[in-house]
């Protein structure tokens, strides 16, 4: 017979009583058995990757300076109606490689405007490639090359976006209630099938704490990034008075957290957070790393050391 559960499965509050990281150990040791092998796991290669865009520039003839003669206002007169333009090609990614490996959490450095961004839309599939842009190299996913499965990689890997965009007269708590139920809140009424793999006992407990971290999944998040104080105020906008700055961007974090990705790529999420919040998440991330084998980068533009001491590798 299975130990009595070390978690407490009543409630979300209860599951995280001993805190995130005794909550993700539970749960790898208690669904793995169940499923027959370790956590799904996903790594993400990247090999000679560069984007370039190739960008129409017009040219502003009324901000040259010249004396006001007769043909140089017929000239520009004329330039007005059939302005000058030209291409430039942007270099956006320059011959990038490199892996994000299952277990593991990077930190993404560079400068603003290095290609940070560019580089985490990319890998998750959401780079707008239209007919300017050419993208050389290549990106697999567990070997499998990007064009090939390029409409299904939102599925199992998450973009952490370095805007803000929400309905604002949601509560904190009505978003991630809605995110969940949107991608994934059913998930385990399929559990018969997923965990069959281990002894009776075993697959019960599996699928009863799947059931109750599903069910309480909102609750764990909102404990997870200490969004209790707000969970019932609205998240706001320009025009609407609603959530801090540094809540609205842990309402983000939280909200692409739904949906059990295997793969964790965070934008700047460190923007309006001060550095004790930005290293409880990055410690959090971590953990989920480790005991559920995701595999985690976060892009950052200054870490300070002791958040650059908690990765493994970095990626300047």
């Amino acid at each position: 017979m299975p130990a009595t559960p070390a978690i407490s499965l009543e409630s979300g509050e209860s599951m995280l009583a001993k805190g995130p990281e005794e909550l993700n150990r539970f749960m790898a040791s208690t669904l793995e058995p169940a499923i027959g092998s370790e956590m799904p796991q996903l790594g993400v290669r990247y090999k000679n990757l560069s984007v370039t865009a190739d960008i129409t520039i017009t040219e502003d003839v009324t901000a040259k300076s010249e004396l006001p003669t007769l043909f140089n206002t017929v000239a520009k007169a004329f330039a007005r109606v059939s302005p000058m333009r030209r291409v430039v090609r942007k270099e956006i990614i320059k011959n990038a490689s490199g892996v994000f490996k299952p277990g593991t959490i990077t930190l993404v450095l560079g400068q603003p405007g290095s290609g940070k961004s560019a580089l985490m839309k990319m890998l998750s599939g959401q780079f707008p490639v239209e007919s300017n842009i050419t993208v050389e190299g290549e990106v697999t996913y567990n070997g499998v090359a990007q064009n090939e499965i390029i409409k299904r990689v939102p599925q199992f890997v998450e973009y952490v976006p370095q805007t803000d965009r929400h309905f604002a007269t949601l509560t904190t708590r009505e978003t991630l209630e809605y995110a969940h139920k949107f991608v994934g809140g059913g998930l385990v009424e399929k559990g018969a099938e997923t965990f069959a793999k281990g002894s009776v006992e075993e697959n019960l407990a599996a699928l009863e704490a799947a059931k109750a971290y599903y069910k309480n999944y909102p609750d764990i998040v909102i404990g997870q990034l200490g969004l209790q104080d707000c969970e019932n105020t609205v998240i706001g906008n320009a025009l609407v008075r609603g959530v801090s700055g540094g809540e609205r961007k842990r309402v983000t974090t939280g909200e692409m957290e739904f949906g059990m990705k295997y793969v964790s790529l965070m934008d700047e999420i460190s923007t309006g957070l001060d550095s004790a919040a930005t290293y409880d998440i990055i410690c959090t991330q971590r953990n989920i790393a480790k005991t559920l084998h995701k595999a985690v980068a976060i892009s950052l533009l200054q870490p300070a050391p002791e958040l650059a001491s908690t990765s493994s590798p970095l990626v300047a």
